[in-house]
């Protein structure tokens, strides 16, 4: 579906006062009108046709590392899709849904103490997430709350400050680092990848969790996404710049709240490394589709898998 010139041009004045509004914190955006034109509204009409086929709720898995623009990239996509295709859209992170900081502290007394750290499977409230992700997709909605957690004091907010879906979604947008993830292999498992793994780990009990928690509960998770888009980065060096990135506009953006300093981000990707290069050797087999990420950040090719 080629979109009309009213459409295009609702798409492109409200594509581009968000993105103005995004440089406020972070470097200018660079060939605004080309992106849109070569990235964003082929993805767009590709998620429009995949709805098409029978009107029914879709939701869409976008993966990739940390900092790779998967927040910016749903935004874009929420206001194409809201404008050239009249669709609702609505988009929540797998980070929204990470357990409180009070039952990772009793997982990490009784399993292992690197769970106590946010960010790997096992981390996440599933059974929640599962509901939620059911709940959206049934043919008869009903209102629906979806968690918000708050990164700057490591705890999930209370539910007077979740999101409140109130009209039945055409389009989710479902982001995070390892949506998609599949297990490794068990021989994969056996040399420390870092310094974390080495001396933290040295009976795997962590990595094998995280494997067996990929095995089960997040496989059933996973296997409710119709569509994975995977933001492809040009390695997890690139991982940890564009973290610190993140990391400074927290600060600027979160006064008085606990952030992280350069060394204790260093120290954090460590607990996404071996996941994270995993997928960028193996994801490409799974993804529907996949965006190159080059070096400066912008995005660099697209190709439609299936």
């Amino acid at each position: 579906m080629i979109l009309r010139s009213q459409h295009y041009l609702k798409v492109k004045k409200n594509y581009l006062k968000f993105l103005k509004s995004q440089e406020v914190l972070s470097e200018p955006f660079r060939d605004k009108i080309g992106q849109l034109n070569d990235f964003y509204l082929p993805l767009s009409n590709k998620i429009f046709k995949k709805y098409t086929l029978n009107n029914k709720t879709k939701i869409i898995g976008l993966t990739g590392g940390q900092g790779s623009g998967k927040s910016t990239i749903s935004n874009i996509l929420r206001i194409v899709l809201k404008y050239g295709y009249n669709l609702n859209t609505v988009i929540f992170s797998i980070d929204d849904f990470y357990k409180t900081f009070k039952e990772r502290k009793k997982m990490s007394l009784k399993v292992c103490p690197l769970f106590l750290t946010r960010g790997v499977p096992g981390t996440h409230d599933t059974k929640l997430l599962n509901i939620c992700l059911r709940n959206l997709k049934k043919s008869k909605f009903t209102n629906h709350l979806i968690p918000k957690f708050d990164k700057s004091i490591d705890d999930r907010l209370p539910k007077k400050k979740w999101q409140k879906i109130r009209r039945k979604p055409d389009i989710v947008i479902f982001e995070g680092w390892c949506i998609g993830a599949f297990p490794q292999k068990k021989k994969d498992l056996l040399v420390p990848l870092n310094k974390l793994e080495k001396e933290k780990d040295k009976k795997k009990i962590w990595r094998n969790r995280v494997n067996n928690e990929l095995s089960n509960n997040y496989r059933k998770i996973f296997n409710l996404i119709d569509e994975f888009i995977f933001l492809r980065v040009p390695s997890f060096e690139h991982v940890y710049r564009w973290r610190l990135l993140q990391e400074k506009k927290l600060r600027a953006t979160s006064k008085g709240k606990k952030t992280m300093n350069d060394i204790q981000v260093k120290e954090f990707i460590m607990y996404y490394e071996r996941l994270t290069k995993h997928m960028l050797k193996n994801f490409g087999t799974k993804a529907d589709t996949i965006i190159q990420i080059d070096k400066k950040h912008k995005l660099k090719s697209i190709r439609f898998i299936k």
